[in-house]
């Protein structure tokens, strides 16, 4: 397994963007509140004017649908039978949450980033090949593969830019594993971006929802003094250096500045005509 160094290598994505990137790390919530702050995050955007991104943790495993899948999907995947299931507002598959880095970004329609969605989409997945690379794990971003495209797990498709590695066992059924993707929603004036990198496998759930993880390719991930993977600082500073912003990390949990609509927002998330929507 590659050793994790604690030098840090630069790289630079096309893509440029005019204001300061606003980060927020937020602590546990579940997955209503998590989903309707990533709504509020699309509108802080457009206040703002450009790149905002939050990281963020779940409560307890959850099971995020996305936007147009049907429940019955999930009903029938044993797999994941009494998980607490949330719906996203952006598309692509389901995803287990809890043992995974979750992210949301969000950019107004106009910005440099905003017109084609897979320049959102390829700048975080590149800034963190790179950030992985320098960490000692080799990934690339795939090419789209149709014959998977309607799997229920996002973790068993393949869209052009997923983040995939090869499979630490030789003679596997897929010679490939994925360890991050991406979905989005083009709202009036924002794009909004979700994204899951997979740290561990997850216990909690069954053989079926428990992908292989980047601790399959490079043992347990370290975590930094404020508890989040050692490797997050670098791939922000290269998703800054993508967009030619400097970050500012904001002092306070997005949470706790109670963005405007939040409560309404996971009020809406929560309720069961929202869950079974499709």
């Amino acid at each position: 397994m590659p050793s994790w160094p604690s030098s840090r290598t630069d790289a630079v994505l096309p893509g440029a963007a005019m204001s300061g990137i606003a980060v927020w790390r937020d602590g546990p919530a579940d997955g209503a509140t998590n989903m309707a702050a990533d709504e509020c995050l699309a509108a802080e955007a457009v206040s703002r004017g450009g790149l905002v991104i939050r990281l963020y943790r779940w409560k307890t495993t959850t099971i995020s649908l996305g936007a147009f899948q049907p429940i019955v999907a999930a009903r029938d995947c044993a797999a994941i039978a009494g998980m607490p299931l949330v719906r996203r507002p952006s598309g692509g598959g389901a995803i287990v949450h809890g043992s995974d880095f979750t992210y949301a970004a969000a950019v107004p329609k106009w910005h440099a980033w905003g017109a084609t969605p897979q320049v959102l989409y390829d700048a975080f997945h590149g800034a963190m090949v790179a950030t992985l690379r320098a960490w000692g794990v080799e990934t690339r971003l795939a090419e789209a593969d149709p014959a998977v495209e309607g799997q229920f797990f996002c973790f068993d498709r393949r869209a052009g830019g997923d983040l995939l590695a090869d499979h630490p066992t030789p003679g596997a059924e897929s010679p490939t594993i994925k360890l991050m993707g991406s979905a989005q929603r083009r709202l009036a004036e924002a794009v909004l971006q979700h994204g899951s990198l997979l740290l561990t496998p997850n216990p909690d759930v069954g053989a079926a929802a428990r992908h292989s993880a980047l601790a399959n390719l490079a043992g347990a991930t370290p975590m930094g003094a404020d508890g989040w993977p050692a490797w997050t600082d670098a791939w922000l500073e290269r998703v800054a250096m993508a967009a030619g912003e400097p970050l500012a990390d904001q002092p306070n949990s997005f949470l706790k500045t109670a963005p405007h609509g939040l409560a309404a927002g996971r009020e809406r998330f929560a309720a069961e005509r929202w869950t079974q929507r499709r």
